[in-house]
């Protein structure tokens, strides 16, 4: 399992180990914060490279190795 800093997310690059609709590699394009400033960061939004297409998921979910793998491979 990887270490990653919620701060360092944003165009960092990640390959889906199960691509859906040839929707493989994703670049975060936002790290998205709660309304108060003291609050951790919980979700990030996704696009894919191919369809632009956009999604939020947890942040902590790019951390599980059998959904996603850090870079593009």
């Amino acid at each position: 399992m990887n270490s990653l800093n919620p701060k360092k997310l944003v165009l960092s690059k990640w390959t889906a180990v199960m691509p859906v609709a040839k929707q493989k590699h994703y670049l975060v394009t936002r790290v998205i914060q709660s309304v108060l400033t003291g609050d951790p960061i919980e979700l990030v939004e996704i696009e894919a490279v191919f369809s632009k297409a956009k999604q939020v998921i947890l942040w902590r979910e790019l951390q599980d190795d059998g959904v996603w793998r850090q870079g593009w491979v």
